[in-house]
């Protein structure tokens, strides 16, 4: 029987954001050839999961592990990819799909943020980490469990690294944002900043991070510096290797202790026991005409779409 892997991708606006993703399936594919590697997206980008699932079950797969491409248990991986996972179970009775972990904060993770931070400094003098501030910048969502992994792996880099001063902000949902962490950096006795945006990929949010601190250092009289994501590095490649051996062995648990869904968390408290039900329908798949659906004829209005983006 054959087993399939498929990579769980939130999907972007950002067409370059996409492309990324797609060399990360790319290198798994080749890490993976006796199985059957396939992908697809949550909302803005095709193939949607739907059809990703049924390409793999034409090729014979009839056990997907499902892993989610996303950093930290948000809503995303929480609600919105196990209630579609759930959904195409349903659809197919001699299937099995198994849900691997998030990636979460990792050893291979903490070494390729280490990696880019490093990388980074190249560009600059060389100086004493206790001189400096690291400034970790994560997506932001509505679930503190998640937003605290973000403030975890700083305090694991900061203290790790020996910076002077290590803090966290996020570019949406939560507080505080890039915005507001700035102007108090600048009142601290720091005089290099380095800025780790917590992201797989390219994308919107992540142009925008990198807008935000070279407008700001355009008036600074302090260094700020930017690392890359992390892309498809050797490393988030190893860190993606042990959420799929977990899922294999069985062993692709959820840390659930502090999971509002589960407990109640202050301020939060009307979130537990919620009903798991996925938030991106009305955006699934928009913005990109998928090119490899499974029996699909393309024609003159395949062509007009993808022109339009419809």
């Amino acid at each position: 029987m054959k087993k399939g892997i498929l990579i769980c991708g939130h999907g972007s606006r950002d067409k370059e954001g996409v492309e990324h993703f797609k060399v990360l399936v790319r290198k798994l594919q080749d890490r993976y050839p006796d199985d059957v590697v396939d992908y697809g997206f949550l909302e803005f980008a095709h193939p949607v999961y739907a059809a990703a699932v049924e390409r793999m079950y034409l090729q014979g797969v009839r056990h997907i592990i499902a892993l989610p491409a996303i950093l930290f248990a948000g809503g995303h991986a929480k609600n919105d990819i196990p209630y579609e996972m759930n959904s195409l179970q349903q659809q197919y009775p001699d299937l099995t799909i198994t849900m691997a972990r998030h990636l979460g904060i990792s050893a291979p993770l903490l070494q390729l943020s280490q990696l880019l931070i490093e990388e980074a400094e190249t560009a600059m003098k060389a100086a004493d980490k206790a001189d400096a501030c690291l400034l970790l910048v994560g997506r932001g969502t509505n679930d503190p469990d998640a937003n605290s992994d973000v403030a975890k792996l700083a305090r694991m880099l900061g203290e790790g690294m020996g910076f002077g001063f290590t803090t966290t902000a996020y570019i949406g949902v939560t507080q505080p944002l890039l915005a507001d962490i700035l102007p108090i950096l600048e009142h601290l006795p720091f005089k290099r900043v380095i800025v780790l945006p917590v992201f797989l990929f390219t994308g919107i949010l992540l142009k925008r991070i990198y807008s935000q601190v070279a407008d700001w250092q355009a008036s600074s009289t302090k260094e700020y510096l930017c690392t890359a994501s992390f892309g498809s590095h050797e490393l988030l490649l190893q860190a993606i290797d042990e959420r799929i051996q977990e899922a294999q062995a069985g062993h692709g648990n959820m840390n659930c202790q502090l999971c509002k869904y589960r407990t109640q968390i202050v301020g939060f408290e009307e979130d537990m026991g919620k009903e798991q039900i996925g938030h991106h329908l009305n955006v699934k798949g928009i913005l990109f005409e998928e090119e490899e659906k499974p029996g699909a004829q393309k024609g003159i209005l395949s062509t007009v779409k993808k022109v339009f983006g419809i």
